[in-house]
């Protein structure tokens, strides 16, 4: 894992956020990218030049925020980019290679009712790109247990188990693999892949009406510090992510949420 991309907006918990991203790199050796992504909506006839004053503003926040960590003696690269988070992330991958994106639950919202801000819900829902969420106040700690919940064993990119694979090789974590059977499954479902397989420690298979509720039953007997899922257009988020928002009513971690990427 070389890359880490922190994009970072205006929550009290970006801080935070962003001391955690430094302790894990720092731990494993990666580099740190900070983003800062701003729209500019000019108007007609307007003479000041609102995209510079953004652009530095947006430069000076991020300044702000790594004074107000402890860097670990990184060298940590700011990135400041006109445009929405998603498009500026898709950018700054074909430029540098993202291996890891890592956010704050609520990049921008302040309402405590929501676990997954609009920010944080569409770069989770639309990026490709493996992303770990990290809970609010979380202090970074290595793996030692890690949950993953699936409903079906198939993964069709190999290169998706790679985040899973680096944790299982740094931190050698138990990691319990948690099948759900759910309603309208087939028995191609069951199938554990080779390389997923070789990953786990157990494997579990329950039945429930969905993988969510699935984790909800076995989390606490797991009592994982990790709990890993996929992006699939039928996985784990199938109806939650219907929309960018996800309410703590609909769904809560209380430890990193590691999403691997889609088209598994």
């Amino acid at each position: 894992m070389k890359n880490i991309l922190v994009p970072i907006g205006s929550s009290e918990n970006s801080i935070n956020t962003l001391q955690y991203a430094i302790d894990f790199a720092n731990e494993v050796g990666a580099a740190i990218f900070v983003l800062r992504a701003y729209n500019v909506q000019s108007k007609a006839g307007t003479i000041i030049d609102v995209n510079a004053i953004l652009e530095r503003e947006s430069n000076l926040y991020m300044r702000s925020m790594i004074n107000s960590v402890d860097r670990k003696g990184k060298d940590i690269q700011l990135i400041s980019a006109k445009g929405n988070v998603v498009d500026s992330i898709a950018s700054i991958d074909k430029e540098i290679g993202v291996d890891l994106i890592m956010m704050g639950p609520k990049s921008n919202s302040i309402k405590e009712e929501v676990f997954l801000g609009a920010t944080s819900g569409s770069v989770v829902k639309q990026s490709d790109i493996p992303v770990l969420i990290v809970p609010e106040s979380y202090v970074f700690k290595p793996f030692n247990s890690v949950l993953t919940a699936f409903k079906s064993g198939v993964v069709n990119r190999k290169d998706v188990l790679n985040p899973l694979q680096f944790v299982k090789n740094k931190f050698n974590p138990v990691i319990n693999l948690l099948l759900v059977k759910t309603p309208g499954y087939v028995d191609s479902d069951l199938a554990i892949d080779a390389a997923l397989d070789a990953l786990k420690s157990s494997l579990k298979i329950t039945e429930n009406a969905t993988t969510f509720q699935g984790v909800l039953e076995h989390f606490q007997s797991s009592n994982p510090d990790m709990l890993c899922v996929f992006r699939r257009k039928r996985g784990f988020f199938k109806k939650l992510w219907e929309k960018n928002t996800i309410l703590k009513k609909e769904f809560h971690c209380s430890v990193p949420l590691l999403v691997l990427s889609g088209k598994a």
